[in-house]
């Protein structure tokens, strides 16, 4: 079990770490949704590119409005 330190850091296990294929000086994300549920997903650069390429938008939602529905599912 980790302990959160008092600057709020978590070591995460090896194991998950080997999973995941997380190492040394990687960067990650964190999300948290509605129950409380932490995830880490590790960022890979150029992964999202072209992938919002042609998609409309509607101006009048909001961006939390938007993040907000998409943690309903």
């Amino acid at each position: 079990m980790a302990k959160v330190s008092a600057k709020r850091q978590i070591t995460l296990p090896v194991e998950q770490c080997i999973a995941a294929h997380i190492n040394a000086g990687d960067y990650v994300d964190s999300f948290v949704d509605r129950q409380g549920v932490i995830s880490i997903v590790k960022k890979q650069p150029g992964a999202a590119k072209g992938l919002l390429k042609g998609i409309t938008t509607n101006p009048q939602v909001s961006e939390q409005a938007s993040l907000e529905s998409a943690l309903d599912t």
